[in-house]
């Protein structure tokens, strides 16, 4: 049996299938922002969100142009500074997003005047206005987007966005990088409070703009939790043991740059009977992939398992719980 034959078209098919999971997330997580987020001022951070603010102040653009204005510069930057870390799975997403929101945005509104004022009422012709229930609205607004950004990240593929700001600033800031995405997306819901809500730069500030402001801090957290689920279901920390024979750069770049600290183990080889030292080091689920491509660059031939830490206590993560305090299940 030619088992060749038989591997190949598996492997085309999951290539495939990895594609078409990519192109979809994007679309479902685009599709959350124009049905869902644009037309209710609400700005849940990221790229996007800052798109949703600066069409408030030019809305003969659209949100999806704003975010090609963002997610190009921020990966040419990228690019020369961490010397093109980037995928062509994270390169293309980031390219399609924009472009399938701004055909989304002309299907579902019916002329370009509704397109610019983005009018809930006008939305598929006033059969999703969604106007007087709006803390459903962002509840809906998130679960997609979550969904849709989980299923891109689980095909090893990223929109681009504050990721690449968080980056950026642990480089050259010092800060860390779940710091870093914390700051911009922070920057960006102030952003919003301002213009939206107190009218800066409009002239016209919106009646519940304190409301849309906390309507957009949930939708954050509600659309990081459903990623975070679909990505590792019910844990939020990773625990790596990482051997390798570049323990002083590792130790530099998890002291310095991650600001942690980790273990050695007294490690065995089976096969070489030679005596290592293991890195037992916890982070947390935002910072794997940080990790990851610096052992890469660090040491291509480093053996690392992955795994997953479902409660974390001491230093950096969870407290203690109290005597007789009830725990969530």
């Amino acid at each position: 049996m030619n088992t060749k034959a038989l591997l190949e078209p598996m492997g085309s098919w999951a290539w495939w299938r990895s594609w078409f999971l990519i192109f979809l997330g994007c679309s479902v997580m685009g599709a959350g922002f124009v049905l869902f987020v644009n037309p209710y001022k609400f700005v849940p951070g990221g790229v996007y969100g800052m798109g949703i603010v600066l069409h408030n102040i030019f809305p003969s653009v659209q949100v999806g142009t704003f975010g090609y204005m963002f997610d190009i510069p921020l990966m040419l930057i990228s690019m020369l500074v961490f010397g093109g870390g980037f995928g062509t799975r994270t390169v293309l997403a980031a390219l399609y997003t924009p472009g399938f929101m701004n055909v989304l945005t002309r299907l579902v509104y019916p002329n370009p005047e509704a397109v610019e004022s983005l009018d809930p009422s006008l939305l598929l012709g006033g059969r999703l206005d969604l106007s007087n229930d709006l803390l459903l609205t962002c509840v809906i607004g998130a679960v997609v987007i979550g969904i849709g950004q989980g299923i891109v990240v689980r095909q090893q593929a990223t929109t681009g966005g504050t990721d690449i700001v968080g980056m950026l600033l642990q480089k050259f800031a010092g800060i860390k990088f779940s710091t870093g995405i914390l700051l911009a997306d922070g920057f960006v819901v102030l952003s919003g409070l301002a213009v939206i809500g107190f009218g800066i730069g409009t002239g016209e500030a919106a009646a519940n703009g304190w409301m849309l402001t906390l309507y957009s801090l949930i939708t954050i957290y509600i659309s990081s939790r459903v990623i975070a689920y679909l990505l590792d279901g019910a844990s939020y920390d990773k625990l790596l043991f990482i051997i390798s024979d570049h323990h002083e750069e590792l130790k530099r770049f998890i002291i310095d740059d991650l600001d942690r600290s980790a273990t050695y183990i007294k490690s065995k080889g089976m096969y070489t009977d030679s005596l290592r030292d293991m890195i037992f080091l916890v982070v947390s689920r935002k910072e794997v992939r940080l990790v990851q491509h610096k052992i890469k660059e660090i040491d291509p031939k480093a053996f690392v398992v992955v795994t997953d830490a479902y409660e974390t206590f001491g230093e950096g993560f969870k407290q203690f719980p109290e005597k007789n305090e009830i725990q969530a299940e």
